[in-house]
């Protein structure tokens, strides 16, 4: 069984002759001119859109579109100031190439389109945003988890002292209770679901696609806070060739190599390659422990396209990953200390190997009818120990989604439905304590949207799955869109969402510590004997647009509540030599509310500044108390500025109020910490400077203050001793960090 998921998602995905995603129901294209030479230029801002409509949408900086296809419409209008207009015949089996002429009427045109990184789809009733790979590089996103830092609705942080790990937070939940999707498929969860983000490097990703609250019940029935979906780069729509390299002053150094290839005329191939190593030792705050582990990192990615004709399209890939990380004491030597309490160390070691492929049909004479199948498969093997905790697990994993996609009456009535089966063999064993268990989920849904012109929008489903341990899940959920004017959007949500919790992998971080981990769970088949989470979500959000001074704004202010039915609570405060994992027997909730303004307050100079509140409330025994390390309290600003001359400069600053601290104060006065931390500032900056389209050059500096946690480590000094504990970690812990970087692409 252990490679045989790898295997038969390969399999499928090399037989098929036919795949692609259910939603494939868009026409997409380039709109370009050619140069002197006879080399295509795209066109940035041309107005696509359906002959008779309004339904339209710009290209893109790299001059793409993509464009819902309409019934009865197929009559494609292309636009561009100082350029012909073009009328043509489209239909969905087509990816165009549209050319536009130069107005002969005109000696010159010049002409200035600056397309938002951030860009919110006012149509969608999921109030969704579209993080672009231009907004990734403001800032060092080497990884999923730091492709994060211009972006208030989500909060990063580490989840412990040692190891080095980002997790994120959004709506002031855990990362876990955020659906992390790869292209509408599961991607980061059970064993993956903290150290899963590192598995995604950030010069892969093309987009992020982030939406709040409930999603929809086509992707499944975990997303709690909301949804991430990142896109990778589509090998028909990429850079011929595409290199990175990075380095910082904490030795960390990496490279990534993608390049892509058209294969005759119906398919097309991409490799993508990365490696990261971090070979010195650095202990810049004197504690004894390094500040980042050492760790070797190789991650590859092969996938394969086929657009064919008659609405066929056909993609799959595979993707390998390993991970050595080596960390702890200053001089730890696994060969000689590991299992000792000569010196502290750390080393995971995990080998990861995934596997998928969709399959599809859009009908033409049809365009709104469409039916896809998504397949994928995991293999997950992870070898660890913290000090003289030994973790070792293994997750093996199969999913499958047929989705088909049709109208009621008419295109203002649409539907989808399908069936879904999510299949997991976990083998985890911590300190001779076994938790396997084998997770069984089929499941059936139903997904209805209506329009109203552009006015209103709805969209209502169900779901329902029975889980082989659990029993059923049943999962309603409906997002609701208002257009009070042609530039103000309201929108509202509502659904639940259940999980089951991997509760040591979801909290590694606590076993760099000598905390000992006691399950209170009822001795049950039950995943570690405890319930399923289940919790409901629910919000509205207003989004603004506005001009003042001939530019373009927008102003968007949202609340949510999220209310648990169940949750398996951590308890760090019952007693700080021990934590405890418990069903809820009281309440637990999230209130979040956020405001945001996007405006470009003077030419070429970006601004975006939000302000987040958090009140996030748990019962720990009998006592309901503020989460803890969650800030209740987060002011954000990220400025940009580029020149003509292409020199780009991006300036990030955050606030974050103070943050409540596990209880200390049975400890030894010397080990006791404050209820509270310090409030502190952060600020990075970013400075680039491109020479043509092909060479880009880039340096940086993370925590410009050089804020830092006074001695992170508890009792770092005695790390075998009862009050150990690196978990305790509210704010930066490296101080400055300095880095440079350079991009070399082939389009």
């Amino acid at each position: 069984m252990t490679r045989s998921i790898l295997l038969i998602a390969v399999v499928l995905g090399s037989f098929a002759s036919v795949l692609a995603q259910a939603n494939e129901t868009a026409i997409s294209g380039q709109v370009y001119e050619l140069d002197e030479a006879g080399k295509r230029v795209p066109l940035v801002g041309a107005s696509v859109y359906w002959l008779g409509t309004s339904k339209g949408a710009p290209s893109d900086a790299n001059g793409r579109f993509s464009l819902d296809l309409i019934s009865g419409k197929d009559q494609l209008v292309v636009s561009y100031i100082g350029y012909q207009s073009d009328t043509l015949t489209a239909s969905s089996q087509q990816n165009l190439d549209i050319q536009l002429l130069p107005d002969v009427t005109l000696d010159e045109v010049e002409v200035e389109y600056r397309q938002k990184t951030v860009q919110i789809d006012y149509l969608n009733p999921l109030k969704s945003e579209h993080i672009s790979e231009k907004e990734l590089m403001k800032a060092a996103c080497c990884n999923l988890s730091e492709s994060f830092e211009t972006n208030p609705s989500v909060d990063v942080s580490f989840t412990d002292a040692v190891t080095g790990t980002r997790q994120i937070q959004m709506l002031g939940l855990a990362g876990p209770y955020t659906q992390i999707t790869r292209e509408n498929m599961p991607d980061v969860r059970g064993l993956s679901a903290i150290y899963g983000m590192v598995y995604i490097p950030g010069t892969w990703i093309e987009s992020i696609q982030l939406n709040k609250g409930a999603g929809s019940v086509v992707n499944g029935f975990e997303s709690v806070a909301g949804q991430i979906n990142v896109e990778l780069r589509k090998p028909e729509d990429t850079d011929k060739l595409y290199a990175n390299l990075y380095a910082n002053e904490g030795g960390r150094f990496e490279a990534n190599l993608n390049w892509s290839q058209m294969v005759g005329e119906n398919w097309s191939t991409a490799v993508l390659l990365h490696t990261k190593a971090n070979a010195i030792e650095r202990d810049r705050n004197k504690d004894g422990f390094l500040d980042n582990p050492l760790s070797q990192h190789f991650i590859g990615l092969n996938r394969w396209k086929y657009i064919g004709v008659n609405g066929f399209m056909a993609q799959f890939g595979i993707k390998a990953t390993y991970l050595d990380n080596l960390g702890g004491q200053v001089g730890f030597d696994q060969d000689t200390d590991r299992g000792t309490t000569n010196a502290w160390g750390m080393n995971l070691v995990t080998n990861r190997y995934e596997g998928w492929a969709k399959l599809g049909k859009v009908y033409i004479d049809q365009p709104w009818k469409s039916v896809g199948l998504q397949l994928s498969g995991v293999y997950h093997d992870q070898d660890s120990y913290f000090g003289l905790n030994v973790y070792d697990a293994n997750q093996q994993s199969l999913y499958g989604n047929l989705i088909y996609q049709s109208m009621i009456g008419n295109t203002d009535h649409q539907f989808k439905t399908g069936a879904s089966i999510q299949y997991d063999k976990y083998d985890e064993v911590l300190n001779a304590n076994d938790y396997g268990r084998t997770e069984i989920v089929p499941g059936a849904y139903f997904e209805y949207s209506y329009s109203l012109l552009d006015k209103f929008n709805t969209m209502a489903g169900i779901r329902v799955d029975h889980h082989n341990l659990y029993g059923t899940f049943v999962t309603p959920r409906i997002h609701l869109r208002y257009a009070l004017t042609d530039q103000t959007v309201l929108r509202a949500s509502m659904g639940r969402g259940q999980r089951t919790a991997s509760i040591i992998a979801e909290n590694i971080g606590l076993l760099a510590s000598s905390r000992a981990l006691i399950v209170q769970g009822d001795g049950s088949d039950k995943p570690y004997g405890l319930d399923a989470e289940v919790a409901w979500n629910y919000g509205i959000n207003l989004t603004q647009e506005f001009r003042l001074d001939y530019r373009d704004g927008s102003f968007s202010v949202e609340y949510y509540r999220t209310n648990f039915e169940n949750q398996i609570v951590v308890d760090l405060d019952q007693n700080p030599q021990q934590v405890s994992f418990y069903n809820l027997n009281g309440k637990s909730y999230s209130n979040s509310f956020q405001a945001q303004v996007d405006y470009e307050i003077l030419k070429f100079v970006d601004m975006r500044i939000g302000y987040r509140w958090f009140d996030v409330n748990t019962t720990y025994g009998d006592t309901n108390l503020q989460k803890p390390l969650v800030s209740a309290h987060r002011a954000f600003l990220n400025l940009g500025y580029e020149t003509r001359s292409d020199w780009k400069f991006d300036y990030t600053f955050n606030w974050q109020g103070e943050k409540r601290i596990p209880y200390t104060g049975s400890n030894p006065s010397e080990y006791q910490l404050p209820q509270k931390s310090p409030d502190f500032y952060l600020m990075n900056v970013q400075v680039t400077k491109s020479w043509s389209e092909r060479f880009e050059v880039y340096v940086g500096v993370e925590n410009l203050l050089n804020y830092k946690q006074e001695n992170p480590i508890l009792a770092s000094e005695d790390p075998f001793g009862n009050y150990f504990d690196s978990s305790l970690v509210w704010g930066p812990i490296f101080g400055r960090n300095t880095y440079a970087g350079l991009r070399y692409r082939i389009k």
